[in-house]
């Protein structure tokens, strides 16, 4: 769509009773983020009350008519995405206003790709609009849906506002409190109501009394006159008590975290171990532990809302409420199946159901066990299937393959999620983002703690697969041909492993954590698979980069297996001023810290490199990284760490996959925390996250 254009949704799909927005945007430093609001306006284009303000901080309309589902991850990147349940939206809502803001100052001229999307309740993309002049404003609405008669419609807007969240709500009418500091104001624009101060409590905030009333305010210190106190007069008997004023809306994010470190165990030795909800001693075979995998997470995933809704974003569930059972039994044929688990959530009257299959301990997922509950979930009128497994799913590469019955009007969508995308969303909500209520903080602490057991086997992608032993054979003896399927599985294991890398990483930091694809978009996911394939047969490389928000560059990660070695990089560009011997001075500085075997390299303009060497012997030369000639430019440095690569195609302590996760936490934690994160600059324009 292009600017000021709209479309009915009725021309687009037949199933737009539900339906789901998602507005995304990419940083070039990595840095860059947005929160999203949704505003509900009468016919005078205004709010009926400050309720139909959605954000942060009111994420869920009590009817399921709106629901913030926060982040989600997609090729691109991530995506927020925001569900409508238009059959649930009072009449006399006109207009549905979407939008985002950006905080601290930021502008939405800082980012790439501001876009939005709108799917159907299937998932079935309808519309895309790209905004690309977004500058120095800090407040979009992206777009805007819209009745006329009984059909919904939609607009795309594009309107920029330099006054932040705040002052696109006061536009519409919302009453804010915007009682922020510097340090957590939302906005990054000019409050539009004055700060409170420390007299006084913030309304929907509990005061002296924890009730939410705000004091009196205080008298100053100071002299003056003595005044004689006045009885405040009573209220008539007949009179009915007066009605206090509604909290108003408040743009400070209130979210509950886990302390960083535990407190102090009150154990006499190491030998006691506490007492655990989700205990994992007693898993013995591996349907015992799907069985007890199952059950844990979807009950976390009904008693904590915040989590729930942040894994079914991706599956087009609504808002509403949710429940979830184990060990249902449902018939189809002679013999009934008993899916893992069922997940329903309740909306404006209306049920959504997916159907749940589970694998854990490196099983594969069974096509005839998904095939069957695909057909039940047509039949049934359900309107998903979940895979939860060890493995990865990769775009254009599915898991199992099941056959869709197109004359069915009735559409399931199959999803999978890995259990590493689990761990990786606890985390992220209690480490880093925070829940809003301290026992659900505890509830998801337990779960991340029987995940991460290594009785309870959801640990993720951890097997190189059956072509992992010959290909690197086939490499040593250079007898691997390019064209040889051997190969396209070990770079679709590679790139699972890459992403899982991306999803520990990015829990343990609290930070976006992408893989970086050096191709155009829109490229075949297949193609590309078998052009590295053909470049490992020809050099013996895997090689994948990461986006890590907040760094100077790309973490570059290579696997040579014809030398058995693993590299983990960055490079970082000069500054753009001052003098060479400076820059040089600087970083050793930087990484005093560092791991003395670190190598650094100098980039110059010129085909014949620059000076390199480790960090101890440059550490009392600082000027051995100037190139000997003078004229030749310094365009950056490439820091680089070398260790040897696991033989094994597993998980084990001598195993591939535990090498590179190793290799690269080092390398972060080692080198990259130590750097000057001003010093990024722009991503070239090719480069892709996904």
């Amino acid at each position: 769509m292009v600017k000021g254009q709209n479309v009915s949704l009725a021309s687009l799909s037949e199933d737009v009773g539900s339906v789901m927005v998602g507005l995304g945007w990419s940083s070039p430093t990595g840095e860059g983020d947005a929160d999203v609001s949704v505003l509900l306006l009468n016919d005078d284009g205004k709010v009926r009350s400050d309720a139909d303000f959605y954000f942060y901080n009111n994420p869920v309309a009590a009817d399921g008519s709106v629901q913030l589902l926060g982040k989600v991850p997609t090729e691109d990147g991530d995506e927020d995405r925001i569900g409508f349940d238009l059959t649930a939206v009072p009449a006399d809502v006109e207009r549905i206003v979407v939008a985002a803001s950006r905080y601290r100052g930021a502008r939405f001229g800082e980012l790439d790709d501001v876009r939005v999307v709108l799917a159907d309740a299937g998932g079935e993309t309808l519309l895309r609009f790209a905004i690309d002049d977004a500058d120095e404003v800090s407040a979009i609405i992206f777009g805007e849906l819209y009745r006329r008669g009984d059909d919904w419609k939609f607009r795309a807007v594009g309107q920029g506002y330099a006054s932040g969240l705040a002052g696109l709500a006061t536009d519409f009418g919302v009453d804010v409190d915007d009682a922020d500091t510097e340090d957590d104001a939302p906005t990054g624009g000019e409050p539009t109501s004055t700060p409170a101060t420390e007299d006084t409590t913030v309304p929907g905030t509990a005061g002296a009394d924890g009730r939410g009333v705000a004091p009196a305010a205080s008298v100053p210190a100071g002299p003056g006159p003595v005044l004689e106190a006045v009885p405040a007069p009573r209220r008539p008997a007949d009179e009915p008590p007066r009605q206090k004023a509604a909290a108003r809306p408040r743009t400070a994010k209130k979210k509950v975290t886990l302390p960083a470190r535990p407190a102090k165990t009150l154990a006499e030795n190491d030998s006691w171990k506490q007492a655990r909800l989700f205990p994992v001693s007693a898993l013995k075979s591996d349907r015992d532990r799907e069985m007890r995998a199952t059950s844990v997470l979807l009950s976390v995933m009904a008693q904590v809302p915040e989590f729930g809704r942040r894994l079914t974003a991706a599956f087009g569930a609504p808002a509403g409420r949710m429940e979830t059972f184990t060990e249902v039994s449902l018939p189809h044929g002679d013999t009934p199946r008993r899916p893992d688990g069922v997940i329903r959530v309740e909306r404006a009257g209306k049920l959504w159901t997916a159907l749940v299959e589970t694998k854990t301990n490196g099983n594969a997922l069974k096509a005839e066990q998904v095939q069957a509950y695909m057909d039940i979930a047509a039949r049934r009128g359900y309107e998903a299937v979940v895979t939860l497994s060890n493995d990865v799913a990769l775009e254009g590469s599915p898991l199992v393959d099941v056959k869709i019955d197109k004359r069915r009007k009735h559409k399931v969508a199959l999803w999978h999620l890995s259990w590493a995308e689990v761990a990786h969303q606890a985390q992220m909500l209690i480490r880093h983002e925070g829940v809003r209520n301290a026992a659900h903080a505890w509830l998801l602490q337990e779960l991340l703690h029987y995940l991460q057991h290594d009785n309870s086997g959801c640990h993720g992608f951890q097997n190189m697969g059956p072509a992992w032993v010959p290909v690197r054979n086939g490499i040593d003896d250079e007898t691997l041909c390019q064209g040889d399927p051997r190969a396209l599985e070990v770079v679709e294991s590679w790139e699972r492993l890459v992403r899982q890398v991306c999803l520990r990483l990015g829990g343990e930091l609290g930070q976006k954590v992408l893989p970086v694809q050096r191709s155009r978009r829109g490229t075949d996911p297949q193609q590309r698979r078998r052009r590295l394939a053909d470049q490992l047969c020809f050099d013996g490389r895997l090689q994948a980069e990461l986006r890590i928000d907040g760094t100077p560059g790309v973490l570059a990660l290579t696997a040579d297996l014809r030398t058995g070695k693993l590299r983990t990089s960055i490079e970082i560009p000069a500054p753009e001023q001052g003098y060479p011997l400076s820059w040089a001075k600087r970083l050793v500085r930087q990484l005093a810290e560092a791991p003395a075997d670190l190598h650094v390299e100098t980039l110059v303009d010129s085909e014949t490199g620059g000076p390199r060497g480790t960090l101890e012997r440059l550490r009392p030369e600082p000027g051995d990284l100037l190139p000997k000639d003078s004229g030749v430019r310094i365009t950056g440095f490439r820091l680089s760490l070398f260790k040897g690569m696991g033989s094994g195609r597993g998980n084990a302590e001598s195993g591939f996959i535990r090498s590179v996760d190793d290799a690269v936490q080092r390398f972060y934690t080692s080198v990259v925390v130590h750097l000057d994160r001003t010093a990024s600059r722009r991503a070239p324009a090719k480069e892709t996250t996904g």
